[in-house]
Parts: structure tokens; C-alpha cells; sequence
């Protein structure tokens, strides 16, 4: 009997000690997790394989995943929260750029207009890939979308105070007039704001870029392109003349269709020669002004009225008058604005779509992303979220990892749209250093450690030097000279035992305090590979 109260003493010991260990265990991965450095579960969508081959930074790890797997689910939310919003969580949360990359893009600020009516994961992250805090971006919003994706659609914008709605909504229709008009109308709303914007750039909602930012600025300020207009096109060929020769009703957000008994239009205005060419351009600020208040623009916009898919002989036609500002005749289809595979142009231009074909327009998958990058056009189009999902998030990584490597300015560390989970990978792999005083760094923790974070505000990437910035670790300073200090120089410095900084202060701190202060340095930096 004895024996056995024995054993039960010793198991509910066994048992309490477990307890106790399991309990540190969990509260210690509790303290480990960063509320602030997560803005969503690391269980979305981990980068294919396939995707690392053009991804140098997913190389030799699997463990690099998105953070924002619900952003449709979180901006639906806020939208029904009204205008009880926090913007600067939001902004942080969705990864969006907070400054200007370079001196180059901050003094040429580009005008972007946005066509919408679904997909609103898709149009978030087109937003975010083209969005400067210097350029300004019109969205139209179709009037027939549901009213739950307006609602979202107005509290993101109303986070921003260069992106803005529409004045007017259209109820758009596939190659009817309302399409041209919604441009007409963000034209006019950009060209009343007083933002030295220097060209206009229209899209849709299922574009996604492929040069980056300060890649396009170039390319609008190239020879070729400095003081003109992009608009691709030709002579209408006689295949394309029905659409201009006869008319067409609209049913308003359904179709087009001749009108009845085939009646022809009247002789352009103006005697203008008609051009075809694509929906898509890039015009001079004074080409706009032309647009809105020449009498040959307007007079043509009437005219188009009872075209089909006028939004693809007016822009291009317009830009044939010489008197037009920035006009480009005999441009061609010069211009690198889109890249789509044509199901026609199968075995000339392209190799087959390896996602799926709608109206003639290849819906892109993970396979054909090479081809995209390849081409280096502007903008690439289609994409759709959740037919190829795995097809945007490698381009969007891509994209942004380009972006972030052109910078001229230290990089702050939720413009990352994802972190890498495997932290020893990346005592390798991190490009930038925290600087920060040892002051701020421990007392700080001693006073308020959830605050510590947001005292790493200088980083400095493998571009620079420590000499660059001006509030610099004594003993971090001290070390050997070289060109950049990486993060092991620093981590080895604080934590060599035998160190003037661990002497004097970290040897005093109970061990748990050490412990806790370094793991979270690791997971601050480490994981993000900037500071914040």
C-alpha cells in the first residue's frame, strides 16, 4: 500500500513538473510570435518550386509564404465598419510603400486610372505593386458591382490621399461606349487636381505590372517616348471597318449588338482618318487637356457613341492629328504597354497558354510567367485570383523583390510582402543592418519591452556603410573595418560574453531577461530581414 501511494506521488510529481515545462514552452513560442510583424497567418500559399527558379531570394528555401492569404475576407470587413478604420494598420498590413524609392520617380509622378468590378483580392494587389505615395490613382468602380465591393473599395481609398473614386460611375459593358466614358471621366478628375503628374496610365482590374515604378518613369522619359503618346495602333484595316460604319446599341451592362436593320453611321468628323489599335495608352498631361477641351476630341467622342468598342479607335486616332499635343503619327504599335497571348497568335508571338483561354485572351498560369517576364512590357493582362492563384503570388514576389532592389532609401519591413520562417537560412541571406543606440536598445527592454521593435528604425542595405547613419552602436563601430556590417557582426558584438557591452550591462540581467531579448532580436530581424 505504501509502494503504491508512493507511485502516485511520484507520477503526480512527473505530472506537475511536465505541466510546468510544457507551460514554459508555450508561453516562451508565445513571446516569440510578433503581433506587429504578422499581418496574417504563415499558412497561405507557399511559393512552387517552379517559382524559385526566377525567385533568388525563395532560393534554398522552402519556407518563404505569404502573409495577406485574406485580403478580400479583411477588406470586406472594414467596409462594413464604416469609416472606424485604423489606415495606418491597414497600410502596414497590406504591404503597401510608404515613401518615394529614388529622387528620379519622386520628381516625375505618373497618373494611374483603374477600371473595377470584381476580383477585389486582384485589384488590392495591383494597387499595391503600382502605388507611390508621389504618383495620384483614379479607381472607377463599374455602378453595377455589389455594394459590399464599392463599400471595400471606398475604405481602402480612403486611406490613401492620392487615390481617390471616380467622380461619376459608369454601368459598363463589354466594347460599348460606357468603357471610353469611364476613362473620359477620371480623366477629368485628374486633370482638376493640382499634383504635377506628368503622364496618365489606364488599367484594369485584372492587370498586374512587370516593370517596376522607377522603371517605367524611365521608360516614359526615353528618347522615344519623352513628348509623345502611347497608343498602339494602325490604319483601321477593312476587317475592323464594321465597327466604325455601322451602329450599335448598348444594353447597358450586358452587351452590344448591331441596331436593328444594320443602319451605317455618318462620315467621321473632321474628315478624321480612323486608326484601330488597343484600349491602353500612356498620355502627356497636355494630351489630356487636349482631349477634354478640343472641339475635334469632343466632336469625335459623340460620334463614337453608337461604335463598337470605341475605346479602341479613339485614343489611337486622336494621337494621328498632328496638331495633337505629344501626338505620334505613324507610331505603329510601338510601345510596350501589355503583354496578352492571343489564342490567335498561338506559335508566332507565344507557346500555347499554360492556363486557360477566355474570349481569346489567355488566362495566365504559374508556366507562363517566363514568357511575361521575358517580354518586359509594361503591364501584363489576365490574371484571375482564384483560377491560378500560385500564378500572381510568384509574380507579385518577383515584382516586388525588383522594386525594393532599385531603391535609393532604406527599406522599411512591411513593404515585404512575405518572410521566411527558416531564420538560420537567413543569418546568410539578410541585406540590411539595424542600427540603433545601445541606450534606446536596453532600457528600452528593461522599461517596456513590447516597444523595443519599433526603436530599430535605421537600417542601411549591402549599398551602404555604417558610416551613413548617424546613431551607431560604439561597440558596433568598433569592429574591423569593412565595406558593410552584417547582422551576425552585430549579434556576435551584443552577445560575446567577454565584450565591453555584455560586461557592463547585459550581465546583469537575470538569464531569462537575456534570453528573451535575444530571441526577440532574432525574430525581429532575422525573420523580416529589415528593421522596423
Amino acid at each position: 500500500m505504501l509502494q503504491l501511494e508512493g507511485a502516485k506521488c511520484s507520477f503526480l510529481f512527473c505530472l506537475g513538473i511536465c505541466m510546468v515545462i510544457c507551460s514554459v514552452i508555450y508561453l516562451r513560442a508565445m513571446a516569440g510570435t510578433d503581433p506587429q510583424g504578422q499581418s496574417g497567418p504563415l499558412g497561405c500559399r507557399p511559393f512552387s518550386k517552379y517559382c524559385q527558379a526566377f525567385l533568388p531570394s525563395t532560393k534554398g528555401s522552402t519556407a518563404w509564404q505569404r502573409h495577406d492569404c485574406h485580403v478580400e475576407s479583411y477588406l470586406l470587413s472594414m467596409g462594413s465598419r464604416g469609416g472606424d478604420q485604423d489606415c495606418s494598420r491597414l497600410v502596414r498590413e497590406l504591404h503597401f510603400i510608404t515613401s518615394p524609392l529614388s529622387r528620379e520617380e519622386e520628381d516625375y509622378p505618373l497618373a494611374f486610372i483603374l477600371t473595377v468590378h470584381k476580383e477585389l483580392e486582384l485589384l488590392v494587389r495591383l494597387l499595391r505593386a503600382i502605388y507611390m505615395p508621389q504618383n495620384v490613382y483614379c479607381i472607377h468602380v463599374d455602378a453595377k458591382a455589389p455594394r459590399e465591393y464599392r463599400e471595400a473599395v471606398e475604405s481602402l481609398v480612403g486611406c490613401f490621399p492620392n487615390v481617390f473614386l471616380a467622380s461619376h460611375s459608369e454601368m459598363v459593358t463589354y466594347a460599348g461606349f460606357s468603357r471610353l466614358q469611364a476613362d473620359i471621366n477620371c480623366m477629368r478628375d485628374l486633370a482638376a487636381l493640382p499634383v504635377p503628374w506628368r503622364k496618365v496610365l489606364n488599367l484594369c482590374g485584372q492587370d498586374f505590372p512587370v516593370k517596376s515604378n522607377l522603371e517605367l518613369v524611365r521608360y516614359m522619359q526615353s528618347k522615344e517616348w519623352r513628348d509623345r503618346n502611347m497608343t498602339p495602333g494602325i490604319k483601321q484595316p477593312a476587317a475592323m471597318s464594321h465597327r466604325t460604319q455601322l451602329q450599335y446599341r448598348e444594353v447597358r451592362g450586358s452587351h452590344v449588338a448591331p441596331k436593328r436593320g444594320g443602319p451605317k453611321k455618318g462620315a467621321p468628323p473632321h474628315r478624321l482618318q480612323m486608326y484601330f489599335g488597343t484600349a491602353y495608352y500612356a498620355l502627356t498631361r497636355t494630351f489630356v487637356e487636349f482631349v477634354l477641351r478640343s472641339h475635334v476630341s469632343r466632336d469625335l467622342l459623340e460620334w463614337s457613341k453608337d461604335a463598337f468598342s470605341p475605346d479602341e479607335h479613339y485614343w489611337v486616332t486622336l494621337n494621328h492629328i498632328k496638331e495633337a499635343p505629344g501626338s505620334h503619327v505613324g507610331g505603329g504599335w510601338g510601345g510596350e504597354i501589355r503583354t496578352i497571348k492571343w489564342r490567335d497568335q498561338e506559335g508566332t508571338v507565344h507557346n500555347g497558354c499554360k492556363g486557360r483561354y477566355v474570349r481569346d485572351i489567355c488566362i495566365y498560369g504559374l508556366e507562363d510567367l517566363q514568357w511575361i517576364i521575358d517580354r518586359n512590357s509594361m503591364f501584363a493582362n489576365k490574371f484571375e485570383s482564384k483560377a491560378f492563384p500560385e500564378a500572381l503570388d510568384c509574380l507579385e514576389q518577383w515584382h516586388r523583390d525588383k522594386v525594393l532592389q532599385q531603391a535609393m532609401v532604406p527599406i522599411q519591413s512591411w513593404w515585404q510582402l512575405a518572410t521566411q520562417g527558416n531564420a538560420t537560412s537567413l543569418f546568410n541571406a539578410t541585406e540590411t543592418v539595424c542600427v540603433v543606440s545601445r541606450e534606446d536598445l536596453l532600457l528600452t527592454f528593461l522599461s517596456c519591452p513590447e516597444t523595443l521593435c519599433g526603436k530599430f528604425r535605421l537600417c542601411v542595405s549591402l549599398r551602404g556603410t555604417v558610416a551613413d547613419v548617424p546613431i551607431i552602436t560604439k561597440e558596433f563601430t568598433s569592429l574591423p573595418p569593412r565595406q558593410t556590417r552584417t547582422f551576425t557582426d552585430l549579434w556576435c558584438t551584443l552577445t560575446e560574453p567577454h565584450g565591453p557591452l555584455y560586461q557592463r550591462h547585459l550581465s546583469t540581467f537575470p538569464e531569462q531577461k537575456q534570453t528573451a531579448l535575444w530571441t526577440w532580436l532574432l525574430r525581429c530581424v532575422v525573420t523580416t530581414g529589415h528593421c522596423t
